[in-house]
């Protein structure tokens, strides 16, 4: 009956059970009770109120109760409340046997839930739904198993046998093909992997001690192709029909090992079978704070199944497993950087093979990092890194574009207390300063001098330009070389009006006669917050221009939420940030091409920091899903423009604050100069 009105309250519908167990899976001592309240409350909403079970109250969550950490890096904070390795192994070395339980302690799976598995198990057989499918079998199995015997503990045969009367499937070949998928993906937890290995080494005695319808065989190969040996027993639930969270797999336990319970520990992630029941039992308990759990309020929700479920288990184990404190720096590049420089440079590569692209620009310095995760990704690839920059395109587009290179250079920057001669150098025109007889060089920028500026260079245009001949030679040499024989090339850049591929597609057709097609890929465009929220419509609607992120044309919703005035660029920028110097221009030297640089950027140990966390994101992906071009989970690197973004999301509740926290490590400078 007690299983009934579980089913009935909390399984009828995913919004409700996501819910339930995101406040009673933590909730202790009276809180237990009102999780119950707080049930029949989600149920009397859902159903009273509105009359049916709605969509509004759903397994995801917009992350509005999300507020992550400041003061120092969510993994800090794990491994500073949590206890060392040799800390774990001091404890550990007190009892004469120690037992572990196997999934979520020894073995991570990279996925935020278990049955995520089923999903890539589904494709694979061909059917929909056969996630719910699997979890149904199970389901039916231990209910039918329960009425008959009194127990709900079921074999790996059980399961498939009830399964097999679903599916066209046998039930060897069904067993096979989810041990198959577990061993794919099964790998050891490096913080226990640590702890094991030492005890192990130093002699102790130990068991492993699951709850689980999978077999001891199985579970042992499983065990030992991930370096757990040594062990003396394997204790699992379904072989005794006795599981740990009832208490009597533990007897099992004490009485073959024909040892007392006080001189045994046991080590596991589960607050109930793990850690209250043992010591109901006498046994002591050592609790590992299971790594998807403890980290629910900081993940991304509104995100797809597949990809959300194997973001949220990758970055959960690596920033959660109390192995090592990262920097915030580092975390800012692994959880909001690394699914989406590796989900851009995966809707780039889809764009090049599908639109027959010669060779691929990545433009300075925004492509510095992306231009690593693609050759990391596709490494046969024709890429090139090409130095490019908004002060940079603003000169060699003055003759094309005189209202941007006003704007930039002039309008842009009155009245923030810059000198009229840090304007003159800064277009390097500082020698036409002293025939602007109406301004003084000391004089701040106004909106007033401003026009005189204009009026003035606008009359002496013909001299303006020349001084950026050239620059315009050595950005002609330079770019001719670096694309070859290419007729077609995609230029990439972080965005937002995509100015950056534009301005070269003009300069090759109109200034340079360079006979190649340029196609822009940006991560995303100008937003309805941009005084020019069109700027680039037109290229966009003729495909000469590509945004991944967002655009008018698709995911609307990022393109609202994105806020320049709330400097969303900003932190997107400094996600891309890039350990080099500023690209200032190009020079020309007795016939050949030169740069010239500017300033490196503040904070160049944790511009580091954000490039590792992102790479580190990439290699342990592919780690777990294969190469992104030629291995069967390829799709896993189908990451949409909104899954992408789904972390920053998260990073932006709560006013911004985590943003601004980290834009603070940094003095990162985006304007032209």
């Amino acid at each position: 009956m007690r299983l009934a009105v579980y089913n009935f309250l909390v399984n009828r519908h995913p919004g409700i059970r996501q819910k339930y167990h995101n406040y009673h899976d933590r909730a202790h001592g009276y809180k237990n009770i009102l999780s119950w309240i707080y049930l029949i409350l989600l149920n009397v909403i859902c159903f009273f109120t509105i009359g049916h079970y709605p969509k509004q109250v759903n397994a995801s969550n917009s992350g509005k109760h999300k507020k992550l950490p400041l003061t120092e890096s969510e993994s800090m904070v794990r491994f500073r409340q949590g206890k060392s390795v040799d800390d774990v192994v001091s404890e550990l070395m007190k009892y004469d046997i120690v037992s572990f339980d196997i999934f979520d302690t020894l073995i991570f799976r990279p996925f935020s839930a278990p049955t995520d598995l089923f999903y890539l198990m589904g494709n694979e057989i061909g059917l929909l739904d056969f996630k719910r499918i699997r979890e149904d079998a199970e389901y039916t199995a231990r209910i039918e198993k329960y009425t008959e015997f009194g127990t709900y503990e079921v074999n790996f045969r059980d399961i498939w046998l009830k399964l097999s009367e679903m599916i066209d499937i046998s039930v060897d070949d069904g067993m096979a093909l989810e041990h198959k998928y577990e061993l794919e993906f099964c790998y050891a937890n490096p913080f226990m992997k640590k702890v094991f290995d030492k005890l192990i080494k130093s002699g102790k005695r130990v068991v492993i001690t699951s709850d689980m319808y999978l077999s001891k065989a199985f579970l042992e190969e499983l065990l030992h192709g991930n370096g757990y040996t040594g062990f003396e027993r394997l204790y699992v639930s379904c072989e005794y029909d006795k599981s740990k969270s009832d208490g009597r797999l533990y007897d099992v336990v004490l009485s073959e090992m024909q040892i007392a319970p006080e001189q045994m520990i046991h080590v596991g992630d589960n607050e109930h079978s793990d850690v209250k029941i043992p010591k109901r039992r006498g046994i002591s308990s050592c609790y590992y704070p299971n790594v998807n759990k403890h980290s629910i309020d900081y993940r991304a929700n509104e995100i797809s199944s597949i990809i959300g479920g194997a973001y949220r288990g990758i970055v959960n184990n690596h920033i959660y497993n109390g192995i090592s404190g990262y920097s915030r720096e580092y975390e800012y590049g692994y959880i909001y950087g690394g699914i989406f420089a590796m989900g851009y440079c995966c809707f780039i590569h889809d764009y090049v093979r599908k639109n027959c692209i010669d060779k691929v620009l990545f433009l300075s310095r925004d492509g510095d990092i992306l231009k690593q995760v693609y050759e990391k990704l596709f490494p046969n690839e024709a890429v090139e890194y090409a130095y490019w920059s908004r002060k940079a395109a603003t000169k060699l587009m003055a003759n094309g574009n005189r209202y941007d290179f006003f704007r930039r250079f002039l309008y842009h920057k009155v009245n923030q207390k810059i000198t009229v001669k840090k304007i003159f150098d800064s277009m390097e025109l500082a020698d036409m300063l002293a025939e602007c007889h109406e301004v003084n060089g000391n004089d701040y920028l106004t909106n007033d001098n401003a026009a005189v500026i204009k009026s003035f260079l606008v009359s002496n245009w013909e001299r303006v330009l020349h001084h950026y001949e050239n620059e315009h030679k050595a950005a002609k040499l330079y770019y001719g070389k670096l694309i070859g024989d290419s007729k077609k090339i995609a230029v990439i850049d972080i965005g937002w009006a995509g100015s950056g591929a534009m301005s070269l597609r003009y300069l090759f057709e109109k200034e340079w006669d360079i006979n190649c097609e340029v196609i822009g890929v940006i991560a995303g465009t100008n937003t309805v917050h941009n005084v020019e929220t069109d700027a680039s419509d037109s290229f966009l609607q003729s495909g000469e221009l590509v945004s991944y992120l967002y655009s008018f044309a698709h995911n609307r919703n990022l393109m609202k939420q994105h806020d320049l005035n709330k400097d969303y660029n900003v932190y997107w920028e400094l996600l891309l940030s890039s350990p080099t110097p500023q690209f200032m221009g190009f020079s020309m030297d007795d016939g050949k091409y030169g740069f010239r640089f500017g300033r490196l950027d503040a904070n160049q140990s944790g511009i580091m920091e954000i490039q590792k966390g992102i790479l580190d994101f990439v290699e342990q992906y592919q780690c777990h899903f294969g190469n992104a071009e030629n291995e069967k989970f390829s799709y896993m690197y189908n990451i949409s423009g909104s899954d992408a973004y789904a972390p920053m999301l998260v990073a932006a509740e709560h006013d911004e604050c985590y943003l601004k926290m980290i834009n603070s490590l940094f003095d990162l400078q985006v304007n032209v100069n």
